[in-house]
């Protein structure tokens, strides 16, 4: 999409199925994201764009949007539970868990048998991308623990889950900062790690791509800064092209070698 005209990025972004162009949104850069979704009216965001999207993701592009357009697509979707979860997202600080966390995840309740378990999981799976585990909570929504695949699969199907499931499980809550977040899935090796309020109610989960990504941002943003791109922002039309390949050389070599450590990382979490 960055090497088209705009005209042929409209065309093709069209012409691709919703679910893919959802995808393929998240992907791409400020600009050019800007210029597509103002070629969509509220409604075609909401259902064509949102409806495609996992909540963090779709919260994320909400945020993008001004505040007059944030409520006229809210107002379109059409799921009373999906606009209250993106309204909830967006109330949380860019730099917390709460920010990154998304809500679509599988929960059971401990007195459900495997048999109820696996019926209800399911259900709930349709709206999941990627099943990292098992979220085991009361009547009430409070996080109790996880389920893992290994032990629901082996288990006697009249087993009870409250039999099976592990306790005293790492959680974080809304207001965790991000860099503590992706300290403790480092240093445990977790590929996700459950979001709870302050009197333990389970709101979502956090997945490593999503550290991974935030990561990344703010490595950008901080190299930035420190190569003076704002004062570059504000001067550029008034600096000549020695000037402007001076201030911004030496950020891009950083950036460079910091995108070589994402990659890495990202590598070590590939599967």
């Amino acid at each position: 999409f960055t090497k088209l005209k705009l005209d042929e990025t409209k065309i093709i972004f069209k012409l691709l199925d919703e679910k893919i162009a959802a995808d393929v949104l998240v992907e791409l850069d400020g600009d050019i994201k800007e210029q597509l979704l103002s070629h969509l009216s509220s409604r075609e965001i909401a259902e064509q764009v949102l409806d495609h999207m996992a909540s963090d993701d779709a919260a994320d592009l909400l945020g993008e949007l001004s505040e007059h357009l944030q409520s006229e697509v809210i107002s379109q979707i059409e799921d009373p539970e999906q606009a209250k979860n993106l309204v909830d997202l967006l109330t949380y600080r860019e730099d917390t868990a709460g920010s990154l966390m998304t809500k679509e995840l599988i929960k059971v309740q401990p007195d459900w048998n495997v048999l109820k378990c696996v019926r209800e999981m399911r259900k709930q799976a349709e709206n999941v991308g990627s099943v990292y585990a098992i979220y085991v909570v009361d009547e009430h929504g409070k996080f109790l623990g996880l389920l893992s695949l290994k032990k629901l699969l082996i288990a006697p199907a009249e087993s009870l889950v409250e039999d099976i499931y592990k306790r005293d499980v790492i959680s974080v809550r809304t207001t965790t900062k991000v860099a503590e977040v992706s300290q403790i899935m480092q240093k445990y090796n977790f590929a996700a790690l459950p979001v709870i309020d302050e009197s333990g109610h389970l709101l979502g989960r956090i997945t490593i791509d999503d550290v991974v990504d935030a990561i990344r941002e703010e490595d950008t943003e901080d190299v930035q800064k420190m190569g003076g791109m704002q004062e570059l922002e504000e001067s550029y039309m008034n600096s000549s092209i020695m000037e402007v390949i001076k201030k911004s050389v030496g950020w891009l070599i950083v950036l460079l070698i910091g995108e070589s450590f994402t990659a890495t990382a990202m590598g070590f979490f590939e599967d």
